[in-house]
């Protein structure tokens, strides 16, 4: 007689520890199926294979694959289809030039490369006209020799080439590029591709860099001196029409009431009355500029008035940041295009730094979905209600009577300036009970203007 037994080996050392060994069986089983089945899921399974090889060599042939080079295949199959239905001796001789091409730039996108691209601006900041210079680094870090290519830069909506030439293993190829930066606005410049090829231009592989570097064209601007900031240096201190308990104007003094500081009781007409008396000041104004620009594309002649507008805006707010006032820059978000209901909302532009605000400004652009200069102004002070004066900023399609409209939004003891863009034109203000409108030929006449304006 005999027995199957199982056992689990145990041993043990001196006592102190104990270690275990325990084996683990894994049983595979397997599916019998009928011929039927085993044959329909056979074919399912090359199907699938089929199908993600006929997708990877379509994508293969889309990558690589030219117009030209369709055009070729086209002919070596039409030439080969031509020579066997009519035995056209024309049609085999062009089926066999088809092949030879194929064949001949074939080698020139086989194997797979390492390259390394840098691409190194010095400046990524500019002013409008300026120029950025980019140095492109291209280093070959594989160990087979690299056959010729051209690289191409995306440089906003432009492209810039630069051509590698052939480059043994670890060896490279710089070239200086300069950047046209002749408008404000954002420039995007990548993703790089670095494109390898036959010399006809049949094939091609293409390598792609995601990396994208930004370059933001900040507008014109002109420096405001502070002598001729008067219009706003003279805000500061102004007494307003607001009665305070504490401030430097003094007004006149009042009984005392609950809760008044007794620094301020004001002993001699207390001894003159009896009643204990205090001193009652009128508030000083702090000048809080608000810089509305307007965005609506109806309201200027052309896209040099519409900068000219950009940069006069851009020139006073820097002159505010710079003097440390407290600055307001707004203007209308765009409106979106399938809007069922009015849609009221504005923007403001960061003001804490110069950098910060100029960068802001080189993202603004006219539109015709926007607000109006009068709905921005209304907005405007229903958000920041303490302001000291305002300037609206427009084009010469704006007419007067639409200036004061906006200007009436402004609070009575807020002083209104309207500054029409209007190039070519002599500079000229005229003042009314409402506002000041500054006529703007050029940019260089905003420094006069303001010193104009602060003598009126």
């Amino acid at each position: 007689m005999s027995f199957n037994t199982e056992s689990r080996l145990t041993r043990t050392t001196a006592g102190t520890s104990t270690s275990t060994r325990t084996a683990t069986v894994t049983r595979y089983s397997r599916t019998r199926r009928g011929p039927v089945r085993g044959a329909v899921f056979g074919m399912r399974r090359a199907a699938r294979t089929v199908t993600r090889a006929g997708r990877r060599t379509a994508g293969w042939v889309r990558e690589t694959v030219t117009a030209a080079g369709m055009l070729v295949a086209a002919a070596l199959v039409l030439g080969v289809v031509a020579g066997l239905l009519f035995g056209w001796v024309e049609a085999w001789a062009v089926a066999a030039i088809a092949l030879v091409l194929l064949i001949v730039c074939v080698p020139f996108v086989l194997g797979a490369h390492d390259y390394r691209i840098h691409l190194a601006l010095d400046r990524d900041r500019v002013v409008a006209g300026a120029e950025i210079g980019a140095t492109l680094d291209v280093r070959n870090n594989g160990t087979r020799l690299s056959l010729p290519g051209v690289v191409d830069v995306p440089v906003g909506e432009g492209l810039v080439e630069a051509h590698v030439p052939l480059l043994r293993p670890d060896g490279h190829h710089r070239e200086e590029l300069t950047i046209a930066a002749h408008r404000r606005g954002v420039i995007d410049v990548g993703p790089m591709t670095i494109t390898r090829g036959d010399p006809i231009g049949i094939l091609r592989r293409e390598m792609r860099w995601p990396e994208v570097q930004r370059i933001h064209v900040h507008p014109v601007t002109v420096r405001i001196p502070s002598t001729s900031a008067g219009l706003i240096r003279d805000l500061d201190g102004t007494p307003s029409t607001t009665l305070v308990d504490a401030d430097l104007s003094f007004h006149a003094v009042r009984e005392y009431v609950v809760g008044d500081s007794q620094r301020h009781v004001h002993w001699k007409s207390t001894a003159k009355t009896g009643t204990l008396m205090v001193r009652q000041y009128e508030e000083s104004r702090h000048a809080r500029i608000a810089i509305i620009l307007d965005l609506d594309a109806e309201s200027y002649d052309s896209d040099d008035e519409f900068e000219n507008t950009v940069s006069a805006a851009a020139s006073l707010a820097l002159q505010g940041v710079r003097d440390g006032r407290d600055v307001l820059f707004s203007v209308s978000n765009e409106i979106p295009e399938h809007s069922r209901t009015e849609v009221l909302s504005i923007r403001t532009l960061p003001t804490v730094t110069p950098k910060a605000m100029l960068d802001a400004t080189s993202t603004l652009d006219a539109s015709d979905r926007v607000m109006c200069l009068e709905a921005v102004a209304a907005l405007t002070v229903q958000s920041y209600p303490d302001l000291s004066i305002g300037f609206l900023l427009t084009g010469s399609r704006t007419p007067l009577e639409r200036l004061r409209h906006a200007a009436v939004k402004l609070p009575a003891q807020v002083d209104a300036v309207a500054v029409r863009s209007e190039l070519g034109e002599q500079p000229t203000m005229r003042t009314a009970r409402e506002l000041s409108v500054m006529t703007l030929g050029a940019l260089g006449d905003l420094p006069q203007m303001l010193a104009r304006g602060a003598l009126r």
